[in-house]
């Protein structure tokens, strides 16, 4: 699984200009499901995301995490993020999950992460998105669960 995490005042996300999901202050996921992750994959990753310290806390120092902020999040899937690019000049996509295991895996995703009390908001699932965010720092993040397991 990989992701991009961008710490942010606000993001949207629309649809045939529709807005789907928009948060205040929180953090932006772009979220890639590869071929062979599964729950372990998921589980590492959330834990990863909401407890990262990306957020400051009163003497300015990036010490508090998404469950200590009480923000929000909002999941983009976006399977681009796994574009080989190395051989030619069109990137393949064979390590992207097929979309009917990367949706079953994302919408399991935004269920567990609101399990745990956070306010989620999302995009469209294979649709053509449009993506609105003020970046805030800026702090934007990679993370890739392939090299743990």
């Amino acid at each position: 699984m990989r992701a991009v995490i961008q710490r942010v005042s606000s993001a949207s996300v629309a649809v045939d200009s529709d807005i789907t999901g928009n948060i205040e202050a929180g953090i932006l996921v772009l979220l890639g499901i590869h071929k062979d992750d599964g729950e372990q994959e998921l589980l590492w990753m959330i834990d990863k995301i909401v407890n990262l310290r990306i957020f400051s806390d009163h003497e300015g120092k990036m010490n508090l995490s998404l469950m200590d902020t009480g923000g929000a999040m909002l999941v983009v899937s976006q399977f681009t993020l796994y574009g080989d690019c190395r051989k030619g000049r069109r990137p393949g996509y064979s390590s992207a999950a097929q979309p009917d295991r990367a949706k079953r895996l994302y919408l399991r995703f935004i269920d567990t992460v609101k399990q745990r009390n956070i306010a989620v908001a999302s995009g469209v699932f294979q649709a053509d998105m449009d993506v609105t965010l003020v970046n805030d720092g800026p702090v934007t993040l990679l993370l890739d669960s392939s090299k743990l397991f």
